[in-house]
């Protein structure tokens, strides 16, 4: 049973920082992209960043420059350091991967920013 556990969520105030972790457990024999992923209150789910297993990194329009997506291969973790927030980054935020050809979603943290 593979699972993904999320932690660091909270909140800030705008302008702040908040760092998350994605940590995967389980029988795993290969690990490829990881992602972050959120989903504000009446809006679809939108990809935030990803890093694949090489370490190249993609990122929404609206965090680049803000966010840095990272991963330690060691720890099966994916990193999300959040700087300069903005109420508008207020949302569920999950995890992703692929793990041994399979997707796999985190349960979810919430982040909130206020103004």
């Amino acid at each position: 049973q593979v699972q993904l556990v999320e932690s660091g969520g909270g909140l800030v105030q705008a302008g702040g920082s908040l760092r998350l972790s994605c940590a995967a457990s389980g029988s795993i024999f290969r690990i490829d992209t990881m992602g972050w992923y959120r989903q504000a209150p009446g809006k679809q789910r939108e990809m935030v960043a990803l890093i694949s297993s090489g370490g190249n990194t993609n990122y929404a329009d609206s965090v680049k420059g803000r966010f840095t997506i990272s991963r330690d291969i060691a720890k099966n973790t994916v990193y999300l350091q959040m700087n300069s927030l903005r109420p508008e980054d207020t949302a569920v935020y999950f995890c992703n991967a692929l793990i041994n050809l399979k997707d796999y979603w985190g349960q979810g943290t919430q982040v909130t920013v206020s103004s």
